[in-house]
């Protein structure tokens, strides 16, 4: 006696090797023999043979038309063999039984599982509805299939134009557009990325980098919406003091200021005069909610994002010939550049000049103080008096002159990219840099004094975080350092500033301690902050890959820092280069540059040679 039965949600046959009441016990076709119970035994015949029955029975199936078996069922729940013999007119062979059985169960839509072998017919609207379903899934798959296709053969359907570079860079992996890509890059053995490329998708690798740094960080676009609150600051008192500022031609968000007063007796009283923001963006407005939510300006190569609306920037920058309303650190010098005291007012400062780097670079610099008679310039006097208060100042940190090393900048005209060097610690940058570590870390220092809660940058072993608690900064050498300079690009330092704000006018601190808004600030500016200095970082590297481009430059030459890690002569470049390892660190080698691609922002640099090796190595050239 053979039998079908019913496992595992398939139907299966097999001959009977013997049988309780309870269960039987059954050898498959391949031989494998199982426990059965009686109850998922659907059917019993003693010829053909099991595999026949099944064999002829997926033939017959095939011809079954569910439809027509539908109207056959009526409305009532069946047992398969029922219907099979109203269907055949006759008692069904069990090919016949087995065949209808199988097509049953392979139309769900069409007949709903009561039990084992028994079905009910689904309601009219119930099939109606889950035909619609099932025309719309095989629907959606011809156009995937389609799309695939069309993306496989290096075409861009024109349902992506507006899809990139979500779809590469936070897609919704459930709808048909990303499924159908991800089939073609299968197909084709390529990433998504250098699929989408060869369909000629990334027509500007910069706009690409641009674009998707854009949608993970500004979704809602750059711009601001139309802010009606109130930026006009109250009245202040006025200041006497003339007061000029020091930065490149680009900058708009100017924050710092300076001032110098000859006292008499040889003392000098230094001010140092920050933007006040604060007084114009309540906590908790609109306003507020928009620094907020940026955190810091976003500088790259030939643009910025900014935190703040221009028009909030144009009322509380330190521009030319504007009385400005500021945050203002007096400084009390001896004549011997000791510091004497210190003072904070808010008040409004007549800003007289806005002067240039690119113009005051070439009257101050190392040369020119070298030359006491050499040529006028504006400011001179003021200039070499904090030049030389400003070394006191870095000696007093325990920090070296850093006149060896070199920053770079990357001027952008049209689709050209300049990157020119500029010596670090020249006279314009430790004049300003110092002053304001001075006032960084003296408002910081008045703020921990008070008791007022604020916002420091701390460093201990060479990592840096942001902390509420005043602790000390190594790598300037300094107590505490309180970010509070830059309150028109920073909202950790607009945060400070309201805080020094309270201090000045004797006041209760915006934020009290314990504030659990200053814990989330800390959190949500350092991954900000990171992330915005990560991108700057991709997009430096971007357009010094460009440069190597336009400048047709095949070879470089590099030091070795260690291992296989160099640092080009010529660009603000660190890279790993595999093939120097070995070469002692400090040592001066040529790379040959090649393969250098703008979508990934790669290259391979291959040692060529050893141009020069440090002295002490001990190791003589390859």
């Amino acid at each position: 006696m053979h039998l079908i039965f019913e496992e595992d949600g398939h139907f299966k046959a097999g001959s009977i090797l013997s049988e309780t009441d309870a269960t039987a016990q059954v050898e498959t076709a391949s031989g494998k023999r199982s426990k059965i119970k009686a109850a998922n035994i659907l059917l019993r015949f003693a010829t053909p043979a099991p595999a026949e029955v099944m064999g002829e029975a997926e033939t017959l199936s095939g011809d079954l038309d569910a439809d027509f078996l539908w109207e056959a069922a009526g409305s009532d729940e069946f047992g398969f063999e029922q219907l099979a013999r109203e269907y055949y007119g006759h008692a069904p062979t069990p090919p016949e039984a087995v065949a209808l059985l199988l097509k049953l169960h392979a139309s769900p839509i069409y007949f709903h599982k009561k039990g084992r072998g028994r079905y009910r017919p689904a309601p009219a609207e119930t099939l109606a509805a889950a035909k619609a379903g099932l025309k719309k899934k095989r629907l959606a798959a011809e156009r995937q299939a389609h799309l695939a296709a069309e993306l496989a053969a290096f075409r861009l359907p024109p349902e992506y134009a507006s899809l990139i570079p979500r779809i590469l860079i936070a897609p919704d992996k459930n709808t048909l557009e990303y499924k159908a890509l991800d089939d073609a890059a299968t197909a084709t053995g390529l990433s998504q990325l250098r699929l989408i490329e060869r369909c000629g998708a990334i027509p500007s690798t910069l706009d690409f980098h641009l674009a998707s740094f854009l949608l993970e960080y500004f979704p809602r676009g750059t711009g601001f919406a139309p802010v009606a609150e109130s930026i006009d600051p109250p009245e202040l008192p006025r200041s006497h003091v003339r007061a000029f500022s020091m930065d490149d031609e680009a900058t708009t968000e100017i924050d710092d200021a300076l001032s110098v007063e000859w006292l008499g007796d040889g003392r000098v009283r230094v001010g140092i005069h920050i933007a006040a923001p604060a007084l114009g963006i309540a906590p908790g407005s609109e306003l507020d909610r928009v620094a907020r939510e940026r955190l810091s300006t976003v500088y790259y190569p030939g643009d910025k994002i900014t935190m703040l609306p221009e028009a909030l920037i144009h009322h509380y920058t330190l521009g030319e010939s504007h009385d400005c309303p500021a945050l203002s650190l007096y400084v009390d010098v001896a004549p011997d550049l000791r510091v004497l005291g210190t003072e904070t007012k808010l008040e409004m400062v007549h800003i007289a000049d806005n002067l240039r780097h690119e113009t005051l670079e070439v009257q101050f610099n190392a040369d020119t103080l070298g030359n006491p008679t050499g040529t006028d310039y504006p400011y001179r006097r003021e200039l070499v008096w904090l030049w030389d208060f400003a070394a006191v100042l870095e000696a007093g940190r325990g920090k070296a002159d850093a006149a060896d090393r070199v920053d770079y900048s990357f001027k952008l005209d049209g689709e050209r990219i300049d990157i020119v060097p500029r010596k670090r610690g020249s006279p314009i940058d430790k004049v300003v840099s110092e002053l304001m570590i001075f006032a960084n870390t003296h408002w910081g220092g008045w703020l921990a004094e008070k008791r007022v809660p604020g916002i420091y940058r701390a460093q201990a072993n060479g990592k840096t975080r942001m902390t509420t608690a005043p602790d000390p900064h190594q790598g300037l050498g300094v107590d505490q350092y309180a970010w509070s300079t830059s309150p028109l690009r920073r909202y950790v330092d607009l945060v400070n500033q309201r805080q020094l704000i309270s201090l000045a006018q004797q006041t209760d601190p915006v934020y009290p301690p314990r504030s659990e808004q200053l814990f989330s600030v800390v959190r949500e500016f350092e991954l900000a902050y990171d992330a915005y200095n990560d991108f700057q970082r991709r997009l430096e590297r971007y357009w010094m890959l460009r440069w190597l481009i336009q400048e047709n430059v095949s070879e470089v030459t590099a030091n070795v820092i260690r291992e296989d890690l160099v640092r080009f002569d010529s660009l603000p470049m660190v890279t790993r280069a595999p093939s120097v390892a070995g070469i002692v660190p400090g040592a001066k080698v040529r790379l040959a540059i090649s393969d250098i691609d703008l979508l990934d922002i790669s290259f391979h640099a291959e040692y060529r040679e050893t141009l020069d090796t440090p002295p002490d190595s001990g190791t003589a050239l390859p």
